[in-house]
Parts: C-alpha cells; sequence; structure tokens
C-alpha cells in the first residue's frame, strides 16, 4: 500500500487562502471594468456602438426617377415607363441554405454557380441579381424570405405602337436611359433624376422603417411630339406593302407638315419591336430616312431650274434644244430616255429631261448652283437634333469639272437623306421660305430662311404639277378631289465607285397645289420585281399615304372628285436615270 504517497498529493493541492482571495479581487476588478466600460460605451461615449449598429441595419437605397411619358400631337401614348421590380443582394447579410440558392436560380433561369458567386461574393456592397422582372416572378423570390435579398423597384420603357414607331423613338437600356432615336435626342428632358433615402431594415433585409429622404427622385418631363400616330400607322403600312410588293431591299417615308416644318410621319421597313430586349442587327436599327445617304436623281432638277430662273437666265416657256435625247459634255455622253429636239423649261421638269438639265446647268456659273443646292439644305444638316444625322455631300463647286455639273443638275454626284430632301420641297410650299424641321410638336409655325422668290417658288410648283398629269413621269401621283405637284427620281446606286443596275426609286410632293399642306417623299431601295422608275414604284405609294392623310386632317379639296386624267398605260414609264 503507498499510503504516504496519497497524503503528500492531497497537502500538494489544499490552496493557500490568500492565492483564493486575490482570485476573487480579480473577478471582481474584471467585472468592475466591463461595468465601467459598458457605462461608459452606453452613456458617455455611444457613437461607437450606434455606428456598428447603423452600419448592419442603416441602408442608403436608391429611388428610380419616373421617365417622361411621350405622346403625339394629339396626346396618344407612344413611350410609357411602366413599375417593375429588380433583385438584388447585400452579400455580408445573405443567409441561404443550398435549397434556396437551388430555388432562386430555378425562378430566375439562371446558373446556379453564377448565383452563388453572386450571393456570396463578400468584397462588394451591393450586386444585382436580376433586373426587371414580372411581378409575378419577384413575388417567388420574395416568398423564399432569404436574408440580404432585396427588391428595388424600377422602370422599363413600353412603346404601345412596337415596330410602327421604332425607328423615329428608338428605345432606352435597362438603366431607362435613351439609347437611340428620339429618345437619346431628347434624353435631357425625358430623363429624370434618381433620388435617395435613409432606411432601417431587419436581419432579413426587409425595409422597417423610413429614416430620412437625402434627394427626392425628380421626374422626367413629358412629351408631345409633333407625330400623328394615325398618319405614322398610313405611312408605315404604305412602305412595308410597297418594299414587300415589289421585293426591295429597303424603304422609307417623310411627312411633313408643309408650314410649319413639323414631321408628321417617319417610317422605314424592315423594323424591329423595341418591346424585345434582344439584340437586332444593326442595319435594322438604323433610322435610314434621316442617317442614310442616296443620289436623289430627277427629283434634284427642280432646285437646278429654280436657280436659273432666280438668275434671269430661262422663264418656264424658255425653248432648250434636247438634240433628240443626245448631248455630249467633253468625252462623256447624256441621254434622255424619251428623245425630244426641243422642250420648255416647264417640259423638262415634266418629262424629265436629263439634256435639259445639264444645259440649264452649264448655263449658269458653278457658283450660283453651289449656293442654289446649298441654300435649300444640301450638303449640310437638317438641324432635326436626330442622333446620327446625316449631312449628304455637295462638293465644293471650285473643283467641279464640266461634266460633274452636268450630271449634277439631276441628282448625281449629290447625296442627300430622306428627311433633307422633304425638308427642301418645303421651299416651293411656301414662297421660296425653307422651314427647319421639328419633332416636337410647334404652337405656332417658326420662321424659314428665305432661298428663292415668290415668283420663283409659284413657277416650279407649276411646273411640278405638270410632272403628274398625262404627259408626265408621275400620273399615278394624282389624287381624287386634289391637285398634286410632284417630281419622280430614279438613280442607279454607286458600288465600288461604279454605277450598277441596282436602283433607288424615290418621288417628293406636295398637296393640295393650290395651296400646299403636305410634304411627302417616298424612297424604295433596290425594287426588284421587273419595275424600278419612281413613277411606277413610288409614286403610288405617295397617292396612298397623301390622299389618306389629307382626308384624315380635313383638308378641303381644291379640284373636282373623280378629276383624275390618267394617260393611256404605254405613257405611264420612264423618267431619266
Amino acid at each position: 500500500m503507498n499510503y504516504p504517497s496519497n497524503i503528500q498529493a492531497a497537502k500538494l493541492a489544499a490552496l493557500p487562502p490568500w492565492r483564493s482571495r486575490l482570485l476573487f479581487v480579480l473577478l471582481l476588478f474584471g467585472m468592475g471594468a466591463l461595468i465601467v466600460r459598458a457605462v461608459y460605451l452606453q452613456s458617455i461615449n455611444n457613437n461607437f456602438l450606434q455606428q456598428k449598429g447603423n452600419a448592419r441595419s442603416n441602408r442608403v437605397v436608391d429611388i428610380s426617377a419616373h421617365r417622361g411619358m411621350i405622346t403625339d400631337r394629339n396626346g396618344e401614348p407612344l413611350a410609357i415607363s411602366t413599375p417593375v421590380e429588380s433583385i438584388w443582394v447585400s452579400p455580408q447579410d445573405v443567409e441561404a441554405t443550398p435549397q434556396q440558392v437551388n430555388q432562386l436560380a430555378r425562378i430566375m433561369g439562371m446558373n446556379i454557380t453564377e448565383v452563388k458567386n453572386r450571393l456570396f461574393d463578400t468584397t462588394r456592397d451591393f450586386v444585382y441579381l436580376q433586373r426587371q422582372l414580372p411581378p409575378e416572378q419577384a413575388e417567388k423570390i420574395v416568398k423564399l424570405g432569404m436574408p440580404g435579398v432585396s427588391l428595388r423597384r424600377e422602370y422599363r420603357r413600353y412603346y404601345p405602337n412596337g415596330d410602327i414607331t421604332a425607328h423615329l423613338l428608338g428605345f432606352t437600356d435597362v438603366d431607362d436611359n435613351g439609347q437611340e432615336g428620339l429618345e437619346l435626342a431628347l434624353q435631357n428632358q425625358l430623363g429624370g433624376k434618381a433620388g435617395s433615402q435613409r432606411v432601417i431594415k431587419d436581419r432579413k433585409g426587409h425595409i422597417v422603417e423610413d429614416v430620412a429622404s437625402i434627394r427626392a427622385p425628380k421626374p422626367g418631363s413629358n412629351l408631345a411630339l409633333s407625330i400623328d400616330s394615325k398618319i405614322q400607322y398610313l405611312a408605315y403600312r404604305e412602305i412595308k406593302l410597297a418594299v414587300e410588293h415589289h421585293n426591295a431591299k429597303a424603304g422609307s417615308i417623310v411627312v411633313l407638315d408643309a408650314k410649319s416644318g413639323e414631321v408628321l410621319a417617319l417610317a422605314n421597313w424592315p423594323s424591329y419591336n423595341p418591346n424585345n430586349r434582344a439584340k437586332s442587327n444593326l442595319q435594322v436599327l438604323r433610322n435610314h430616312a434621316v442617317t442614310d445617304l442616296f443620289e436623289p436623281g430627277s427629283t434634284l432638277k427642280p432646285f437646278t431650274v429654280a436657280a436659273a430662273l432666280e438668275t434671269g437666265n430661262v422663264t418656264p416657256q424658255t425653248i432648250i434644244n434636247t438634240e433628240n435625247g443626245t448631248m455630249l459634255v467633253g468625252k462623256h455622253k447624256i441621254h434622255d430616255t424619251h428623245p425630244e429636239e426641243i422642250l420648255t423649261v416647264a417640259q423638262v421638269i415634266q418629262k424629265s429631261s436629263n439634256v435639259g438639265a445639264a444645259k440649264i446647268a452649264l448655263s449658269l456659273p458653278p457658283e450660283k448652283i453651289w449656293q442654289s443646292l446649298n441654300e435649300s439644305g444640301f450638303g449640310m444638316q437638317a438641324g432635326s437634333g436626330f442622333p446620327g444625322e446625316a449631312a449628304g455631300k455637295l462638293h465644293d463647286y471650285k473643283k467641279w469639272r464640266p461634266i460633274e455639273q452636268a450630271t449634277l443638275s439631276y441628282g448625281h454626284g449629290i447625296s442627300v437623306s430622306l428627311l433633307q430632301l422633304a425638308r427642301a420641297y418645303t421651299i416651293f410650299a411656301n414662297n421660296g421660305e425653307l422651314r427647319p424641321v421639328s419633332w416636337l410638336k410647334l404652337d405656332a409655325p417658326v420662321s424659314g430662311k428665305k432661298v428663292y422668290s415668290n415668283a420663283t417658288a409659284r413657277e416650279i410648283l407649276a411646273m411640278l404639277e405638270l410632272a403628274v398629269l398625262p404627259g408626265g413621269t408621275a400620273p399615278l401621283a394624282q389624287i381624287n378631289g386634289y391637285r398634286v405637284a410632284g417630281k419622280t427620281g430614279t438613280a442607279h446606286k454607286l458600288e465600288g465607285g461604279r454605277y450598277i443596275n441596282r436602283y433607288i426609286s424615290s418621288f417628293v410632293g406636295l398637296a393640295p397645289a393650290s395651296n400646299p399642306r403636305l410634304v411627302v417623299a417616298v424612297m424604295i431601295n433596290e425594287p426588284n420585281n421587273g419595275q424600278y422608275y419612281g413613277g411606277l414604284v413610288a409614286a403610288p405609294v405617295f397617292s396612298n399615304v397623301m390622299s389618306a392623310t389629307l382626308r384624315q386632317l380635313n383638308v378641303p379639296n381644291d379640284t373636282q372628285l373623280g378629276n383624275i386624267l390618267m394617260p393611256l398605260p404605254v405613257d405611264i414609264v420612264k423618267e431619266e436615270v
């Protein structure tokens, strides 16, 4: 038995009384220090705890601003912003089971790995999971009850007319900022300014109290465009039908108020649906009527003749020797489709004679022709402010050779946009005054710039009226009950610096000719069903749109109903190419 060893161990285990007293004092001192510290933090210096508490529960959240609505001139909505929900997370606050993560990924249709990366990326304070969800989808996510996952109210743009107004309005991005068209051009007026607010959230990320408004959101302004929705639909429908009927590459149409310069309609085909966020072909997104250039062909002849009338070199009755439809300028041959020995200046427009136009142009100083075209708005932007608006090309007259001066007279060697061309024709509707273009509804017409005299503008208008009568190039542009004035254009397309056997067919016209109220310009790109002359391809589109628009606006007739003078089919043929 080993009793002495056990006794010795017991003696060693017994502690002196002073040591137990020391331990008690130390514990008492520690407790007192904690009490003092607690009193200090909670009563004297409580900023630290408040900061830590605020960091966990206080948040500053952005408040989206409502984008202004776009309406047509009659108050019909063209673009509105509707409320939607976006899902965001605060990774530092996220508490989620694997099952909840799987459900979240399934609801949003996202890859589970991507969802995990966003949920648990603690290097970031704020991460979007998905933007602009439908209400029913957002509700399913809320029911998961995941701390750190929250909803944010935003707005998504909606376009009631879809592809009908797509090229005109453009579209916005996911943040409701304009990206194309008038949405971009008018961003400063339409776009609101987001606000912010300080809130208290519980551990699940729910807002339990609004603390203070830091900055109130400022909504964007509502804007009324010059567009008339009914006329826009007519224009879109007719250009689409024409492109499809002629198996063409594309087509564009512009309808202007001839007196005010307001754009009543503008459409292109093919088009796209701006409500579909999927990326479209960039070519489809382009507003071809504003951003694309083409050679106007014979639609430019009235401006050549106007320049000559202004100088006094010719009158509408002046005889031009058109040399049986063939003319040499140096080594280059200019020809007419319908050979004539002589034509008056008025008939040069009516018959669309290239030889006659070239002779008139060569009788003028180059500077005079350039000035006439430049002051009519060619070679510069129309000033509409539309994004990507083309300026066109009008070369310096000092570099013209005689052949370039001659071909320019009938629209070769110059490029224009359809909007430019339509605007230029407002000169003949307003006694020689060029009107500025407006996308917004105007309370009163804005004064324009005087380009030609009253007499010259009236004489050109009378010549343009001859072009749609029997013997002219565009009898298919006639409208029952209204006098019409207009000009056809057919031009070869340029490719690689050479003219090829593909065409641009165009027509620009005014009505009623007695006192023009509207200008309609039509362009069909590469018609391919056997017809390509402007009088056969573009003029009927003009007639359909102009006729319906005049009646829509209750414009009085200026000729008797049934007074359409159609020639024999063999006469409805060609203008010069």
